[in-house]
């Protein structure tokens, strides 16, 4: 992983954040901060790091399933954006536990190395960060960090609404990693005055319980017009939902707004059966509503993950978002937003 840094970017005084992870998500955050904040984007595909240059990131390359290539994160920016998911496999997150273990460390000393991006043979400087004091900082030097993790780790909840404060009750594997990350990153490690001797960071950590994140070009129409059925009425579960660009502005306000080691539900609010979703996305796009059958058919008719999903009824209570996080929601419902893409203007 080599970090290019141009010449003038001291100069820019601009605040860094690392996303880590910089997928459909990370896109969207970059499109907001480019031109705010010097921002790193950590990817483990080079095919995309033309991609990520033109966003306005400065692109890096490395793995995190490879230790040896997470040191060099370590004191690169105050803010990080953990949006990069658990392993598939496994009942725990090794990648979240290595990714905090390193950035809680101390800086490394300033150094010099070849880069290996851009053209000619530039060598690079990378000094250790001292974050400035800002609003919200736990101290100078203080590490925020944004974790993006999921409902899913409540489980089935039977349709009843929950707060942040609800007991997890993952069913998956794939849930029970996401609890595991969450605890690496929610753990505040050592006691201040051991921190202190150790020189580790002040930590704040946000953990963000995501739900189904949905777009302009992030909606089920394949699906629709493959005619997949939907769940009976009698048998169908809520679910929950997020404008992806809404997420990407509680992202943004759970750096300077969240409180130290909290979680916030980044949902909507709004209480939809998942049967009534697709018939919302169907109507506004112009194609059939899919079929209505009872649990037995839509099992049999849809992929094993797709089910997992439609075993778990749960609604969500927002309010940390509303209240701590201050976001207001360009889209505060699903039929908001259909609206606004498909409805005629005027």
């Amino acid at each position: 992983m080599n970090i290019p840094q141009p010449a003038h970017a001291a100069r820019l005084g601009r605040p860094r954040l690392l996303i880590v992870g910089c997928g459909d998500t990370g896109m969207h955050v970059l499109e907001r901060l480019a031109g705010r904040r010097r921002v790193f984007a950590l990817t483990s595909s080079p095919q995309r790091l033309p991609e990520l240059r033109a966003a306005g990131a400065i692109p890096l390359l490395g793995n995190l399933d490879c230790p040896r290539q997470l040191a060099r994160l370590r004191g690169l920016a105050a803010d990080v954006l953990m949006l990069a998911p658990p392993p598939g496999q496994g009942e725990g997150d090794p990648r979240s536990r290595r990714l905090a273990a390193v950035l809680r460390r101390p800086a490394p000393k300033a150094r010099v190395r070849p880069a290996a991006m851009g053209p000619g043979p530039r060598q690079i400087r990378h000094p250790p960060i001292v974050a400035k004091p800002r609003r919200g900082a736990l101290a100078a030097g203080a590490l925020t960090v944004v974790y993006a993790s999921t409902t899913g780790v409540y489980g089935d909840a039977r349709g009843r609404r929950l707060p942040e404060t609800a007991p997890v009750h993952p069913a998956s594997p794939r849930s029970r990693r996401r609890v595991d990350a969450e605890a690496a990153w929610r753990t505040p490690g050592p006691a201040r005055a051991r921190r202190a001797r150790l020189g580790l960071a002040p930590w704040r950590a946000v953990v963000l319980r995501i739900p189904g994140i949905y777009g302009r070009d992030r909606l089920p129409l394949e699906r629709l017009r493959a005619g997949l059925p939907r769940l009976a009425p009698g048998e169908d579960v809520y679910t929950n939902h997020i404008e992806i660009g809404d997420l990407a502005r509680t992202l943004e306000a759970a750096l300077y707004r969240g409180r130290p080691q909290r979680i916030v539900h980044a949902a909507d609010g709004q209480d939809l059966k998942m049967g009534d979703y697709f018939d919302a996305v169907a109507d506004a796009a112009g194609l059939p509503r899919p079929p209505s059958l009872p649990a037995a058919g839509v099992r049999a008719a849809v992929s094993p993950a797709m089910w997992s999903f439609m075993q778990e009824s749960r609604r969500l209570d927002n309010r940390r978002l509303v209240t701590e996080l201050r976001v207001r929601l360009r889209h505060p419902t699903v039929r908001h937003a259909l609206d606004a893409w498909y409805r005629p203007a005027g």
